[in-house]
């Protein structure tokens, strides 16, 4: 084994390294080709968000019963980005459109909220 082998097998290392340590920042994942947020509860989206407005619509009691998933200090790339809220907390955005849980949804996997008022869907590939 040669000085430029052992060279780049550290940079092939170090990358894949790079990228997990990315994808366990990000508070959502896929799970069965749907996002889920890090206690693998359902993410949804809203239609009268707007992508990419840089807003969310779903303030007070709205927000009671559609929690936001919080961006935190993830770091993000496309397709996610951050939205910002009335409070100046940090909203997750996919596809420019903020993602929220349902309070009824009461165990990973649960979907009570999707197609709820034809307004609310699950997020899927």
């Amino acid at each position: 084994m040669n000085m430029k082998s052992v060279s780049l097998g550290s940079a092939i290392l170090l990358t894949v390294f790079s990228l997990s340590a990315h994808a366990a920042d990000l508070p959502v994942k896929k799970v069965n080709g749907m996002l889920v947020d890090s206690k693998g509860m359902t993410v949804y989206t809203f239609d009268k968000d707007s992508a990419g407005s840089g807003k969310s619509t779903c303030t007070g009691a709205c927000a009671q019963n559609w929690m936001p998933v919080m961006a935190g200090d993830a770091t993000l790339s496309s397709p996610y980005s951050t939205v910002m809220r009335d409070d100046g907390s940090k909203q997750l955005a996919y596809h420019g459109k903020p993602l929220y849980t349902f309070v009824k949804d009461k165990k990973p996997g649960d979907k009570a909220g999707d197609k709820m008022k034809d307004m609310w869907h699950t997020v899927t590939d």
